[in-house]
């Protein structure tokens, strides 16, 4: 999805608990209202979309993204409020599809749901799930859910809920379709399913040169050919953040990341990183830390290179305190993203003029 500007930026976030004035971390409460305010100041300073992932662990405050963007809804105008992602897996496609259907009426049209099998498995046991179920559940659900974007009544059948004969559900959207996107890792599999589906794609991209993603953006489009369905601009997700100086960007946001890797990484078996290695994704990777200029040059040289529609930067890891966190979203809605459109503006006037 691109405007007549160009490519769509926009924000997203798990609801890390951040650290209050007082260095304490705030309570989930906290955290949850200070993700809303960070919204509402997006929202005013033109940033185009805000997207709340789901979790199940005590180091993030959103476990229900539908119902936190519903509260943004009724303080804002014009941002996309999207989930980033949604775990269809472990939830209900008729459910979720009313949630969502319901945000974008208090929206007046700006939900957008992003489905995903989710990177982290704590739902599955907590609402009753087997994981050795992992692949059927996401394949059933979504296949459902496709049938009910069409916002009539749906007969289907499968193995992970019961049966629908017929069944209308409500509320229907105003614009007959909810705006709805697949969240993937890096699947070729999920890439082939999103262009099946004939569904926008968000890819993550976590880690490692952004250009190492460019066959999967080659295959989405080559299976929507095949499939005729329709190949949208692909959007992608990165963390960074974003401070006044390079080294205040990178110094802020260190110790966090590294509580956080390193906390994944002993429940997946990988390695403490080590601070070259953090310095290397800064560098060459996908990590987009500094000031606003070098953050601003980095998504763009990611943006031409891709030719995506969309980039949308993760915002907050771990406990980086609120007040800056709140600076870096003034700091990207002010400075980066109007840089990055310069840019690629600049960019696209000389590859005409060669």
């Amino acid at each position: 999805m691109t405007t007549p500007s160009g490519p769509l930026f926009g924000l997203d976030t798990f609801g890390d608990v951040p650290e209050g004035a007082d260095g304490a971390l705030l309570s989930h409460g906290d955290a949850i209202r200070q993700v809303v305010e960070e919204a509402v100041l997006a929202d005013r300073l033109g940033v185009d979309a805000i997207a709340l992932g789901e979790h199940h662990r005590p180091e993030y405050a959103i476990t229900s993204p539908e119902t936190v963007l519903a509260g943004i809804a009724t303080r804002t105008e014009r941002i996309t409020l999207a989930s980033g992602v949604t775990v269809l897996s472990s939830d209900d496609p008729v459910r979720v599809f009313q949630r969502f259907a319901t945000v974008d009426a208090l929206s007046n049209g700006r939900a957008q749901v992003i489905l995903g099998r989710g990177s982290f498995t704590e739902s599955f046991p907590l609402f009753g799930y087997d994981l050795k179920d992992y692949d059927v559940l996401f394949e059933e659900k979504l296949e459902l859910f496709a049938q009910l974007l069409d916002e009539k009544p749906v007969t289907w059948q499968g193995t992970t809920r019961p049966a629908l004969d017929n069944a209308d559900v409500f509320p229907k959207t105003d614009s007959g379709r909810l705006d709805t996107w697949v969240g993937v890792g890096g699947s070729p599999q999920s890439v082939v399913r999103t262009a099946r589906h004939g569904l926008p794609l968000m890819i993550a991209i976590i880690g490692g040169d952004p250009q190492r993603f460019a066959p999967y953006l080659d295959l989405y489009r080559r299976a929507a050919d095949q499939f005729g369905t329709t190949a949208h601009p692909v959007g992608i997700h990165s963390p960074g953040f974003v401070a006044d100086t390079d080294e205040e960007a990178v110094e802020t946001f260190w110790p966090r990341y590294r509580t956080m890797h390193d906390r994944i990484g002993a429940l997946r078996g990988w390695g403490p990183i080590k601070r070259d290695q953090y310095e290397a994704e800064i560098e060459g990777g996908s990590l987009y830390i500094g000031s606003p200029e070098t953050v601003a040059r980095k998504i763009a040289r990611t943006v031409g290179s891709l030719d995506v529609g969309r980039f949308d930067l993760i915002y907050t890891v771990g406990s980086i305190p609120a007040a800056a966190r709140l600076h870096a979203v003034e700091l990207y809605g002010t400075e980066v993203i109007p840089r990055v459109r310069a840019l690629l503006a600049e960019s696209a006037k000389t590859t005409v003029s060669a």
